[in-house]
């Protein structure tokens, strides 16, 4: 059967391998990522599988490849998704391997049908497959005793040429059990994100490039791309290949709408870039960005406290009734009530602080409430997972009016005593509120504890903004 692709395709590959040269050589003056440049190690990706292309799965692992690849020198120029279809892959194979320094596959191995990159390869470089005979014995130590004709061993069948890799585990210093398959320049990695991940760690030695290493600063703009666009145009000109300037809108932070990202082989080339860069930029258009407020909350919160401003003598005050809440309760007893709004994003983030300060080592995850509305709006949606992912949240969601919520939550949760509302003394029917008081009679018995009572919606804003905590995009939306 394999024979009979040859016939059908050896006159294809060899037009395809033709073509790559010529185009190698025509280019190799003006592309300085050719592979027929020495100072540049570059890299294709080819993503195989029908999967992929039909939305069944998503690729994690040219993303992976990608970011890996550029720590250890290599330039990534193309990343290419393909059919499970020994024609296209062979195609493409003869074509990427000529253009680049590597090129690395992933997908395809296995005993099924669909699983033909070992074929392919092989019709790429006009090869024949044969059983490894190492390859062979793994497969039937791991599989046990097998016949010649059983499935698994598809797995064996490899080019003629094909090269054995043992990777190490970087953890043990072991060697891999099974080794990754390459052909010439080609590195055949399986598909599953784990399997691939853990045999790239192993081999990351088959890929660095001694003597390069890829600089990137960033910088964040609060103005619009468009506004900007000029002063980028007229610096990426005169920076010319030396330092690369990249753009791009974030549509979901609270804090700037432009990363630009500077990329160079030279650290003093992309620092001076960077310079010019924040200088030729709108007057008060650059803003530092605080990429994770949350794991510095304890050290900056207590800070703003003791500041002595108007603003740290709030946060003072709220954080000695979370603390008392905390002498007189529990963490298994206390709960934040968390409904996406800015007043909650403050207490939880106040919260947050004062019980890491506590308990510094502890792994539990911070219990948290959420009354669902009916049909809330898809960015409050993303903003609750997303805050549920970025203070590790133990988030219980009830729907109704506050008094079904809390018995709900009083069958479902019995441990819970305690819980912090976001309520400040403006809101309905809360002028009356203390620090900590009981909830009213004929209610589930809870303690409501008010850390943000004298709070006013200045003071909200003025807290988030000051230490970076990102909240919900619609509040920008007006």
């Amino acid at each position: 059967m394999l024979m009979l692709g040859f016939t059908k395709l050896g006159r294809a590959v060899v037009r395809v391998r033709r073509l790559t040269v010529h185009l190698s050589k025509a280019t190799m003056s003006t592309c300085p990522s050719s592979a027929a440049n020495r100072d540049t190690t570059t890299a294709a990706i080819l993503i195989i599988g029908d999967e992929i292309l039909k939305g069944h799965t998503v690729d994690t692992n040219s993303a992976f490849l990608t970011r890996q690849l550029r720590k250890l020198g290599v330039s990534v120029q193309r990343v290419t998704v393909i059919p499970d279809i020994q024609e296209v892959i062979a195609k493409e194979v003869a074509l990427l391997s000529s253009q680049y320094t590597h090129l690395i596959t992933s997908g395809g191995i296995g005993p099924t049908h669909d699983d033909v990159t070992f074929e392919s390869i092989a019709m790429a470089f006009q090869e024949e497959l044969y059983p490894h005979p190492e390859l062979t014995q793994l497969v039937e130590e791991f599989f046990g005793g097998l016949d010649k004709n059983n499935a698994a061993m598809k797995l064996a069948m490899v080019p003629r040429s094909a090269k054995l890799n043992y990777g190490t585990d970087p953890q043990t210093g072991q060697l891999h059990r099974y080794p990754l398959v390459s052909v010439r320049n080609v590195y055949i990695f399986p598909g599953i994100p784990s399997l691939m991940e853990r045999a790239f760690n192993g081999l990351e030695h088959l890929f660095a490039c001694s003597g390069t290493t890829f600089h990137t600063r960033e910088v964040f703009v609060d103005a619009d791309e468009a506004d900007i666009a000029p002063v980028l145009t007229k610096l990426q000109a005169s920076w010319s290949k030396r330092v690369a300037l990249g753009s791009y809108p974030d549509w979901l932070s609270n804090y700037h709408r432009v990363r630009l990202v500077l990329d160079s082989d030279s650290q003093e080339e992309v620092d001076k870039a960077r310079t010019q860069l924040v200088h030729e930029l709108p007057k008060g258009s650059v803003v530092p960005l605080v990429t994770d407020p949350v794991s510095i909350a304890t050290a900056e919160v207590y800070t703003l406290a003791n500041s002595g401003t108007q603003l740290g003598e709030k946060v003072m005050s709220a954080l000695k009734i979370i603390e008392t809440a905390l002498d007189q309760y529990s963490t298994e007893e206390v709960c934040v009530g968390f409904n996406g709004g800015k007043d909650c994003t403050a207490l939880l983030h106040l919260y947050y602080a004062a019980l890491k300060r506590r308990y510094s080592d502890s792994k539990d995850k911070v219990k948290a409430l959420y009354i669902r509305i009916v049909s809330p709006f898809p960015e409050m949606e993303r903003f609750l997972q997303d805050t549920i992912k970025r203070y590790d949240l133990e988030l219980f969601s009830v729907e109704g009016s506050i008094r079904q919520a809390l018995s709900e939550v009083q069958d479902r949760k019995p441990e819970l005593r305690a819980v912090l509302m976001g309520t400040r003394r403006s809101d309905p029917y809360s002028h009356i509120l203390t620090p900590m008081c009981p909830t009213d009679p004929g209610w589930p018995e809870y303690m409501r504890v008010n850390p943000l009572l004298d709070w006013t919606y200045h003071d909200i804003w003025s807290f988030l903004r000051t230490l970076y905590v990102p909240y919900c995009i619609l509040y920008d939306k007006g």
